[in-house]
């Protein structure tokens, strides 16, 4: 079962659904800095919706420092174990195809905004 706002986030915002490794691996391999929003069961986790809302509001105030994603299915727990993020719903953010932090469950504002002022300011890893 898929919720109507995260069916927003591909419909609305254009996010793409990432269903396959491969698909990932193309989203997360390009240049700069993007999220993949892992949201879980969201029949058994109430907050998924809301870090559903909020993804796009944080895309708007680091005004697209980051490109957004969504997991599919099945790609979630093979992103969650890769990354070792393993609540959800989270955010793992990737540079260069690498995972390079997560903002598991729902977060206040100055949190998320804190915490990913802090990822974006990660040094690029040396090549």
């Amino acid at each position: 079962m898929t919720h109507p706002l995260i069916t927003r986030l591909t419909s609305e915002f254009g996010y793409p659904q990432l269903e396959t490794m491969a698909e990932v691996a193309d989203f997360t391999g390009a240049p700069g800095v993007h999220v993949i929003f892992v949201p879980g069961d969201v029949a058994r986790n109430l907050e998924t919706p809301d870090v559903a809302v909020i993804l796009p509001e944080l895309h708007q105030a680091f005004q697209g420092r980051f490109d957004c994603a969504v997991a599919g299915d099945m790609v979630e727990s093979e992103l969650r174990e890769a990354a070792k993020v393993f609540k959800t719903p989270s955010l793992i953010f990737y540079r260069d195809g690498q995972a390079i932090a997560g903002i598991p469950k729902v977060r206040d504002w100055s949190d998320y905004v804190e915490r990913i002022t802090q990822i974006l300011s990660l040094p690029v890893a040396a090549e």
